[in-house]
Formats: structure tokens, C-alpha cells, sequence
């Protein structure tokens, strides 16, 4: 387990000595890793997105949409993402000074950019939104696909019969649709990708298509809400960014690092070999730890407050080296607009309530953030 910020900065730059495809990504159990191992032809995996994959394949299926998602070309969507964030700031002001921010912003502002960028019609973005909360929700008892709590081992049974069936049936639909006619937008580029000369399987084209719907919301959604949530109980750091606009960026990295969306991922030893003073052996499972990591305090002064004014702010939240999040500059850009837009006509807010955060291990934040708030 590497709960130390320099260890998880050295794992992830060893992307040859520690690999993300060679057992399961994600915490799971024996009994649990043994079913999608049967399900999947001895494939640890339930999916084969970028996050599962090493050299030579993951590089190569980076580069696909890679250029994408950098900052020139996202720079062309700031006047689309800044119309819908006037309307998700619109639609706060419209509930009267009392409402669920996750609920009435955070959820549906990035959904509705990501879905945009990817070509999913607006009508299908609630769907999309139901089935994310039921994937990386699938422990929590009030979003997961059953009620109450659910066993380990019925998890991927769910997951691979339920969620991930509807996520395939969905975007089957739309890449043969993207094939027929091309649009410009990302389902197209991975319906008509090819890899060294062939077209990408059918398998790896639905992973791709999930981890850009998925990770392009859900985590930004809870970084949105952890913002809301860290000025609401610290009235000073409003103010500043109130008062000086130049912060909002700051204001961006802080509630990324505070509330840390993933956080967790494992990695395997390829080989024996000494770490942190530790022996490994080759086929280790290590978690890398980011929301320790990001509150390490050899590297962030006073790490569990809140500051927009935080400088540096190393965080480890988009990961590092080789597999560092391909939508960082997107999900960084879409806040920004929000709080630029927001902010102005933001007078106060509080808490109305006890915020919840979703229970899960790998992906989680705010489910539930209620606050009282003044606008003009």
C-alpha cells in the first residue's frame, strides 16, 4: 500500500516495473476476481480501457483521441461549456436559496459537457448519468443497482449482467451509428479507429466509449461539489476568490486535491524488486493511496484545510506519468467556467444540512451537499 505522495509519484513513473493490466485495477476479492476471470476467457478485467492497459497497447490507444482532449483544441468549446454552465448556475438561482448542489448542479453541468464532447444525445444523458452512479456506485446501498449492501461476489455478476451490459447495448447502438455517419465528435473517432492497421475490437471500442462517459463526469462532478463544499464552510476563502477572480484556478486545483475523486488504484510488480524499503515479489498487488497522498504533510502545509490560495498544489488526483488523466485539461477548463460564472452573482453560502459522500473504494464524493445560499 503506498500512502506516501513521493512513493505514489515513483510507482506511477515505473510504468514497466509496475503494471495496470496484469491483475485487476480496482480492490476486489478472491471469490470476485475469480468470477470475471471465468466471464472473461481468464482476463482479469470486465472492461479494457486505457486504465487497463500497459505498453505497447496503451500508448497506441491513447493517441486516438489524445489531441482531443489537450488544451488547443478544447480551447474551441469555451463558449459551448460557458452557455451551459450559465444555464446550470441559472437553474441554482431558480430554486430560491436552498438546494442539493449535487443534485441541482454538480451532476448534470459536467454531464452535459462530456456528453457533448462524446456525441450522446441529450435526451440519453440521464441514462448515462443513472448507469455511472450504478457502476462506480455499485457499494453504496442508495446508488447501486440493488438495494441495501451488497456481497463482493455478487458484484461482478451484477456489474457484468446489468451495468456493463446496458453500457455496451448503448454505445453498440451509437458506434454503428458513428460508422454509417461520421460526426465531429469522439464517438466517431472510436468508431472508426484503427490500431496498427485494424479496426479496435468491438471490446476495447465499448471501454473506450465508457471510460470517456464515466470519468469524464463523475469525477469532475465531485470535485465541482467538494468546491462548493469547502467555501461554504470556510466564508474567508469566498471571499478571496470573490474579491480576486485570479484564484478560480487555484480554487479549481484545491477542491480537486481536497476531495481526491479517485481514490484508489492498484498496480502489480513485473518483476522482484526493492521499494520503500520493502521487498516485493514479482505478481505483488500494491494500492496506490491518492487522497493520503494528497494530504501528505511532507508536501502540503496544513493538508486538511481548504485554500484557494495554495501554491504549490503537487496533487496526485489526475494521476502521473504515462496513464495521467487524458481529460485533465477538459475537467479543469469546465470548473473554471463554472466559478467564473458562478462566483460573480454568488453573495453567501452555507451548509443546510450534513453532506454524504457515496461509499466506495475507487471513485467516490459528495452524493448529498445541501446549502443555503444568497444570489444576485
Amino acid at each position: 500500500m503506498a500512502t506516501k505522495h513521493a512513493d505514489i509519484l515513483e510507482i506511477s513513473r515505473q510504468n514497466a516495473l509496475f503494471h495496470n493490466g496484469d491483475r485487476s485495477t480496482v480492490i476486489t476479492t478472491k471469490a470476485a476476481d475469480t468470477a470475471v476471470r471465468q466471464l472473461m476467457g481468464g482476463s482479469p478485467h470486465l472492461v479494457r480501457s486505457l486504465v487497463q492497459m500497459d505498453a505497447p497497447d496503451h500508448p497506441k490507444y491513447r493517441a486516438l483521441t489524445q489531441a482531443w482532449f489537450m488544451p488547443a483544441n478544447i480551447k474551441g468549446l469555451e463558449d459551448r461549456i460557458r452557455g451551459i454552465a450559465r444555464r446550470a448556475v441559472d437553474k441554482m438561482a431558480a430554486t430560491g436559496g436552498v438546494c442539493d448542489f449535487v443534485r441541482e448542479v454538480a451532476l448534470g453541468y459536467p454531464l452535459h459537457v462530456i456528453m457533448e464532447i462524446l456525441g450522446v444525445p441529450e435526451e440519453d444523458e440521464p441514462r448515462m448519468l443513472t448507469l455511472t452512479q450504478e457502476l462506480f456506485g455499485a457499494a453504496d446501498p442508495e446508488l447501486g443497482r440493488k438495494s441495501g449492501q451488497l456481497e463482493q461476489r455478487d458484484m461482478s455478476k451484477m456489474l457484468s449482467e446489468g451495468v456493463i451490459a446496458d453500457f455496451y447495448a448503448y454505445f453498440a447502438r451509437l458506434s454503428a451509428d458513428r460508422r454509417a455517419n461520421p460526426k465531429d465528435d469522439v464517438a466517431s473517432v472510436i468508431a472508426n479507429s484503427q490500431i496498427d492497421g485494424q479496426p479496435i475490437s468491438e471490446l476495447e471500442a465499448m471501454s473506450y466509449y465508457m471510460i470517456v462517459a464515466t470519468a469524464g463526469h463523475d469525477t469532475t462532478s465531485s470535485s465541482t461539489a467538494g468546491a462548493i463544499w469547502g467555501l461554504a464552510q470556510n466564508p474567508g476563502e469566498l471571499a478571496k476568490v470573490k474579491a480576486d477572480p485570479s484564484l478560480i484556478p487555484g480554487l479549481v486545483d484545491e477542491s480537486i486535491r481536497w476531495i481526491t475523486p479517485v481514490k484508489t488504484f492498484m498496480r502489480t510488480a513485473t518483476e522482484d524488486t526493492q521499494f520503500a524499503g520493502r521487498q516485493l515479489a514479482k505478481g505483488d498487488w500494491m494500492m496506490l493511496c491518492y487522497a493520503s497522498g494528497n494530504r501528505d504533510e511532507e508536501v502540503f502545509d496544513d493538508p486538511a484545510a481548504f485554500k484557494v490560495e495554495r501554491k504549490p498544489n503537487k496533487h496526485l488526483a489526475f494521476g502521473y506519468g504515462a496513464h495521467v488523466c487524458l481529460g485533465q485539461h477538459l475537467a479543469k477548463m469546465e470548473m473554471r467556467i463554472l466559478w467564473e460564472e458562478l462566483l460573480p452573482r454568488l453573495d453567501s453560502v452555507e451548509l443546510a444540512g450534513e453532506p454524504k459522500q457515496s461509499l466506495a473504494t475507487f471513485v467516490n464524493g459528495p452524493k448529498t451537499l445541501p446549502i443555503r445560499f444568497a444570489m444576485h
